[in-house]
């Protein structure tokens, strides 16, 4: 079964930049479609961005277009989420996913990373 490892999270000022990893265990983990979710204080877990196993198609929430990039390297099993232009409103819990299809929704993925935390401040 997939086993996902998210890391790069931390505290960023607002206008800064943060890169999360996604590190995924198992031999048929690239065969996945990745998700990013990200759910913030007392909010429901929200669509961020997905890729195709081979990554040449994304999907971007309109919240993160133009800032966010989602990317993969299958020969490392690790799918990454560079973040630009932070806002304070992007503070989360960002979670990364694997799914068949890349669905736009949570219930659209099987497998889920532990999450790791983005504090953007003002």
């Amino acid at each position: 079964q997939a086993q996902l490892v998210e890391s790069g999270g931390g505290l960023v000022r607002a206008g800064g930049s943060l890169r999360l990893s996604c590190a995924a265990a198992g031999r048929t983990a690239s065969s996945y479609s990745m998700g990013w979710f990200r759910q913030a204080p007392g909010q429901e877990r929200e669509f961020v961005a997905t890729i195709n196993w081979s990554g040449g198609t994304t999907r971007y929430a309109d919240s993160v277009k133009g800032r966010f990039t989602i990317s993969r390297d299958n020969a490392k099993n690790t799918v990454y989420l560079q973040m630009n232009s932070l806002k304070p409103e992007d503070t989360a819990v960002y979670y990364c996913a694997a799914g068949n299809y890349g669905a736009s929704y949570a219930s659209g993925y099987a497998y889920w990373g532990q999450g790791t935390q983005v504090t953007v401040s003002s």
